[in-house]
């Protein structure tokens, strides 16, 4: 019910006050397992992928948006549900092999799940390194993978901004990337770091960011999976 409220009321009346520029949705298979990867400007990025394509996108989020008390909980709790977020504990280690596997299920079962390879979001407005966990994920899932560009959303809703703006969006959708050839080479770091750095060359054509080629600090968040 959640995501019917948003699909049919929340999503229309957003595109209709932002008016995103969409190109190249035809490149989001209608059905099966796929990994959307994209550039991360603004914490409303979460919010305009699944706003205009047209299935169920899943992302992490942190477990803290689902555990609030009251009513402030309950409503934090409604609106990351109805996103299609799935709460997970951030970190390296366990917390990090838990976020693959969440992935990995919502995979299994034929769904789209979105990821930002940066790790988190970029504060300069560039683009930077991306971190492995998407790589391992496209190979262990065999999922293909379409790259995803934003441009615009670091406007809507800068780092410290607490209320969205009116501003352009554009949201660009690549073709699909295959990574069968790699298939139970997961393991392999030097076939890990091969795929992620494609996938993060093909975001690069479609946001047009100036490319850093050092990781996005942010503590927790080694296997490449933003909790939005």
């Amino acid at each position: 019910m959640l995501y019917t409220v948003m699909r049919r009321v929340v999503a229309p009346t957003a595109r209709m006050v932002w008016r995103p520029k969409v190109e190249g949705l035809e490149n989001v298979p209608a059905d099966g397992p796929v990994i959307l990867a994209a550039n991360h400007l603004s914490f409303i990025d979460s919010i305009v992928i699944p706003m205009v394509v047209p299935r169920r996108v899943y992302f992490l989020a942190k477990a803290q948006y689902f555990e609030g008390k009251g009513l402030k909980g309950a409503l934090s709790r409604y609106f990351f549900g109805s996103l299609g977020h799935v709460p997970v504990r951030r970190g390296a280690g366990r917390a990090a092999r838990a976020s693959l596997d969440t992935a990995a299920s919502i995979l299994a079962r034929g769904d789209a799940f979105a990821i930002y390879p940066e790790g988190t979001r970029s504060l300069d407005g560039r683009l930077h390194r991306g971190r492995t966990g998407v790589a391992r994920m496209a190979l262990e899932s065999g999922a293909p993978v379409v790259p995803v560009g934003i441009v615009g959303t670091d406007q809507v809703q800068p780092v410290d901004a607490k209320l969205p703006r009116i501003r352009p969006v554009t949201i660009r959708f690549g073709e699909p990337l295959d990574f069968s050839r790699y298939a139970g080479m997961h393991e392999s770091l030097p076939v890990l770091r091969s795929v992620t750095d494609e996938i993060v060359y093909r975001i690069l054509e479609l946001s047009g960011q100036e490319y850093v080629d050092r990781y996005q600090k942010s503590a927790s968040q080694e296997a490449g999976l933003d909790a939005a």
